[in-house]
C-alpha cells in the first residue's frame, strides 16, 4: 500500500499554508503583491495517480488601493509601471512609493534602494541615474518683463498743460498725474525696487506712461522725449477702447541704474490687453520674472513625475523628473525581498520612460499604494489549506489502519 498520495498532499497543503500566511502577514506591507498558489496532478505511467505537486507560485500585480499619508514624497503609481531603483549597484523595481530625502540630496526607500531618473539638465531618454537634488539655492534673477494690463477711464479729464506745454510733474501731486499703479522689479543682485507707473491722459484716446523707481529717479524709455517731467512713452487706443500704440501694448522699453552695484535693469513693458473703456480705472494684470535669490523650502512630485523645488522666494523649478519601467510580462519578474523584483528572461528587458507618456501611469504624491492582499479570501484560502491537510493526514491514518489489519491476517 503506498503512502505517497497523502504525503505529496501534506507537502503542498503545508506549502499552501506557507504561502497564504505570508500573503496575511504582508496585508499591510505597502506595494505588497499576493501570490497564489498552482497545483499539478502527477502520473507516471500508473493506472491511479501519485498524487500532486506545486505547479508553480503566481504573483497577483492588480493595483492595490491608494492611501493618504500627506508626505510629499509619499507615491503611487496610478497606472502601469514600477519606481526604478538602484540598491546595492543592482538595479530593482517597485511599487512601494515610500521615499525620503537623504543629507546626501538622494531620494531612498527604508532599504536605501536610490530611486532613478533624469536630474536637472540631464535629457530624457539617456540612461536614468540616481536623482540627487542639488544643495544650493535658487540664484538671484533680474527682471526682463513687466506684463500689465489695465482700464484707463476714458471719461477722465486730460492733465492741463501750462506755460510752455508742460505741466509741472510731482509725485506727491494726484492732480499732476491720472493715475498711478505700482510693480515691484529686481536686479541682477536680487534688491526689490518698487517701482511707480504713472499714467498721463493729453486728449481723447492719447495718453502716455512713465515711471519713477523708488530713488525717484526717471526710467530712460530709449530716449523717448520727457513730458511732465518724467521720461513717458506714447499709448493710444482705438475707437473701441482697445489699444494700438505701442503696437497691440508691446514694445515699451525701460532702463535705470539700481546704484547699488548691480547691472542696469532694463526690462520690456508689455501692456498687451490693456483697454479704454468708460469704466473705473482698474489693474487686470500685474506681473514680473524677477525674483531674490532663495533657499529650498520643500519638495513636491508632480503627475508628470517632476521633482519641483519651492523656494522661500516663492519660486519654483524643476530638479528632476523620476523613470518608470514597464515588462511585457510582470508575472516574469523575480521577488527578492524587500519589496522589490528584478528583471528575469521571463519578464522581458523593462521598457524605461516618464510618467504620464504612452504606456506609463501617472503619479500621486502624498498616497502610497497598500498591499492587494484580499483578507477575507485569504481567510477562506488558510481555512481550505487547513482542511486539506486534514484531510490528507487522515488519509495517512487509514491506510495505516488498513495495512495494520492486513498485517494482522492469519
Amino acid at each position: 500500500m503506498s503512502f505517497s498520495q497523502a504525503l505529496s498532499g501534506l507537502r503542498v497543503s503545508a506549502e499552501s499554508l506557507n504561502v497564504v500566511s505570508n500573503n496575511i502577514a504582508n496585508a499591510r506591507t505597502v506595494g505588497f503583491k499576493s501570490t497564489g498558489i498552482r497545483f499539478a496532478d502527477v502520473y507516471s505511467d500508473s493506472r491511479v495517480g501519485l498524487g500532486v505537486r506545486v505547479g508553480g507560485l503566481v504573483q497577483n500585480f492588480n493595483a492595490g488601493n491608494q492611501e493618504t499619508t500627506n508626505r510629499n514624497l509619499d507615491l503611487a503609481i496610478n497606472g502601469n509601471g514600477f519606481f526604478r531603483l538602484i540598491q546595492n549597484d543592482q538595479t530593482v523595481f517597485s511599487r512601494n512609493g515610500q521615499f525620503s530625502l537623504t543629507k546626501d540630496g538622494f531620494i531612498e526607500n527604508a532599504q536605501g534602494a536610490r530611486l532613478t531618473g533624469y536630474n536637472r539638465g540631464t535629457a530624457q531618454g539617456t540612461a536614468p541615474e540616481a536623482i540627487r537634488i542639488p544643495a544650493d539655492g535658487i540664484s538671484a534673477q533680474r527682471t526682463n518683463n513687466v506684463d500689465a494690463s489695465f482700464n484707463l477711464d476714458s471719461r477722465a479729464e486730460a492733465i492741463a498743460a501750462t506755460g510752455a506745454g508742460n505741466q509741472t510733474f510731482s509725485p506727491d501731486d494726484p492732480n499732476s498725474y491720472s493715475y498711478v499703479s505700482n510693480v515691484s522689479v529686481y536686479d541682477s543682485l536680487g534688491t526689490r525696487h518698487d517701482v511707480r507707473m504713472f499714467f498721463f491722459k493729453h486728449d481723447d484716446n492719447e495718453w502716455s506712461v512713465g515711471f519713477l523707481t523708488d530713488q525717484d529717479q526717471p526710467l530712460d524709455p530709449n530716449a523717448i522725449p520727457v513730458q511732465y517731467d518724467v521720461a513717458t512713452q506714447p499709448v493710444e487706443f482705438a475707437a473701441d477702447g482697445t489699444i494700438v500704440v505701442p503696437d497691440n501694448g508691446v514694445g515699451i522699453a525701460y532702463n535705470f541704474d539700481p546704484q547699488n552695484g548691480a547691472d542696469p535693469v532694463n526690462f520690456a513693458l508689455n501692456l498687451t490687453g490693456t483697454t479704454q473703456f468708460a469704466n473705473n480705472f482698474e489693474v487686470a494684470a500685474l506681473a514680473q520674472d524677477g525674483y531674490t535669490s532663495g533657499s529650498l523650502l520643500r519638495l513636491s512630485v508632480n503627475e508628470q513625475g517632476q521633482i519641483v523645488g519651492t523656494y522661500n522666494n516663492d519660486q519654483q523649478q524643476v530638479l528632476g523628473t523620476l523613470a518608470l519601467a514597464t515588462f511585457r510580462n510582470n508575472e516574469g519578474l523575480r521577488a527578492i525581498g524587500n519589496n522589490v523584483w528584478v528583471e528575469t528572461g521571463n519578464s522581458g528587458a523593462p521598457i524605461v520612460g516618464v510618467p504620464g507618456e504612452a504606456q506609463f501611469g501617472q503619479i500621486a504624491s502624498g498616497v502610497v499604494e497598500a498591499s492587494n492582499v484580499d483578507l477575507n479570501q485569504e481567510l477562506v484560502d488558510l481555512i481550505i489549506a487547513q482542511r486539506n491537510y486534514q484531510a490528507n493526514a487522515q488519509s495517512i491514518r487509514t491506510q495505516d489502519e488498513v495495512l495494520q489489519t492486513t498485517v494482522n491476517l492469519r
